[in-house]
This record gives structure tokens, C-alpha cells and sequence, in this order.
């Protein structure tokens, strides 16, 4: 093998590596658009507009927990407090 024969391969090596380099690349910018979005809502836009709705439901929920659960407790409250009288 002399001089040229050994620049060849590594040329070759060289051009093979760019290409897989490149490959990578462009299927890391495919996965990026796909996730933020190319001039269209992407996954991580559609994922925030589920946690937004979630977090409203969620918050409506503990408003509505703590109406019912003040509710019982009252109701127990009074039913202890009169029980003596609903007892004779």
C-alpha cells in the first residue's frame, strides 16, 4: 500500500463519516420540528395546552373538594353538638 493508496482510504473513511454525521443531523432536525413545531403547534405546544387545561381542572376540582368537605364537616359538627337533644 503506498503513499496515495493510504490517502484514498482515509479519505474515504473521512467522506463516510461526514455522511453519517450528516444523516444524524438531519433526522435531529426532523425530530425538532416535530417537537417544537414548523410553522405549526408541535408536541411540546399541544403538551403545554394539556397541562394548562389540567391544571385548570385540577383547581376547579380542589375548589369544589374543599365546598363538600366543609359541607361534611359542618353537618358532623352540628350532629355531634346535637346529638343529645335528638336523642331523648
Amino acid at each position: 500500500m503506498g503513499v496515495s493508496d493510504r490517502e484514498l482510504v482515509l479519505k474515504a473513511i473521512d467522506i463516510e463519516f461526514q455522511r453519517e454525521v450528516l444523516d444524524k443531523l438531519v433526522r435531529l432536525e426532523t425530530k425538532m420540528d416535530a417537537l417544537v413545531g414548523n410553522g405549526q403547534p408541535g408536541r411540546m405546544k399541544m403538551a403545554e395546552d394539556k397541562v394548562a387545561v389540567l391544571e385548570r381542572n385540577d383547581l376547579r376540582n380542589s375548589v369544589h373538594n374543599r365546598i363538600v368537605n366543609g359541607a361534611i364537616s359542618a353537618a358532623i359538627s352540628v350532629a355531634i353538638a346535637l346529638h343529645k337533644y335528638w336523642l331523648k
